[in-house]
């Protein structure tokens, strides 16, 4: 099975398991925004990522996630939110890739994918922190991402 094959078909399953895994998670603005949200939301991340790999082109979903940081920083949602429904999705098309596609091909798959969301995670972090580094907000908590660095 090919991996556009596994994306393609398998989007709906993904996104079910996303959506399950993000309700789980119970983050707060996640849980005020409701399951029919969070579907939407992450269709829309499935979908820009899924064309993403197969068309070898970042530019929506950097879009998409520079525009997804500025409206959840406006909204007062915490970063650590948002770069978990991307840490989701992620994990969900890899475990997918894993259970579906050929050993000998994973690689280069989870790479693409891990590529994609990656960039976009990026994206979203540094247009996120730039906007936070410019008005004081209570929604950027940056010792929490560095617990433990008191050891270096």
């Amino acid at each position: 099975m090919s991996l556009k094959k596994i994306l393609q078909e398998g989007r709906q399953e993904m996104l079910e398991e996303a959506v399950a895994s993000l309700r789980r998670a119970r983050l707060e603005h996640y849980e005020k925004a409701g399951p029919d949200q969070i579907r939407q939301r992450l269709s829309v991340l499935l979908d820009l990522v899924i064309d993403a790999v197969l068309e070898r082109n970042l530019a929506p979903i950097i879009a998409h996630a520079n525009a997804v940081a500025t409206e959840r920083f406006e909204a007062g949602v915490d970063l650590s939110e948002v770069q978990t429904a991307f840490n989701v999705m992620e994990e969900v098309i890899w475990m997918r890739i894993l259970k579906k596609l050929a050993a000998s091909k994973q690689a280069e798959a989870l790479g693409l994918v891990g590529t994609v969301l990656g960039s976009a995670k990026d994206s979203l972090a540094r247009k996120y922190v730039s906007m936070a580094t410019q008005t004081h907000t209570p929604s950027l908590n940056l010792k929490a991402l560095f617990l433990g660095s008191d050891s270096f």
